[in-house]
This record gives C-alpha cells, sequence and structure tokens, in this order.
C-alpha cells in the first residue's frame, strides 16, 4: 500500500504527528485532509511537549516536508 492511501485510510481518526526541528515537536490532531504531497489539515489540534499537552492550535495545515512521523492517537 502507498504510503499516501495509508494516511488517507485515516481521514477522520486522531493521528500524532511529529515535525522536523529542535525541540521535537509533536501535534495531535483529528485528519481532516491530506493530498499527494502528504500536506495535511487537521483540526482540534494540541500540541504536546514532554508528553503534556500544552497548548490547543485548532485548525492546522501541515507541510508534508516538514513531517517526520504519522501515527493513529492512543
Amino acid at each position: 500500500m502507498f504510503p499516501s492511501k495509508k494516511v488517507q485510510s485515516l481521514i477522520g481518526t486522531k493521528i500524532q504527528v511529529e515535525m522536523k526541528g529542535s525541540p521535537r515537536h509533536i501535534l495531535e490532531g483529528v485528519l481532516n485532509s491530506v493530498d499527494e504531497y502528504l500536506n495535511l489539515h487537521l483540526l482540534e489540534t494540541v500540541e504536546i511537549v514532554n508528553g503534556e499537552k500544552t497548548r490547543s492550535l485548532g485548525s492546522v495545515i501541515l507541510r508534508g516536508n516538514n513531517i517526520i512521523l504519522i501515527s493513529p492517537a492512543e
């Protein structure tokens, strides 16, 4: 299965996304849409630092080339 098809199967579910950069950025939200470049639109997004939810970001668009890891949230 192609990565974009696997990510498209997660639309409507809560996911965690690890972003490039230092310190480590993790965002958690409901996947609303994804395109062929793995750009993501998340709803109800929150930022997670050191395992703690720190702030609410709402609707966020993430550029695919800045994403390290996408996983279903627990």
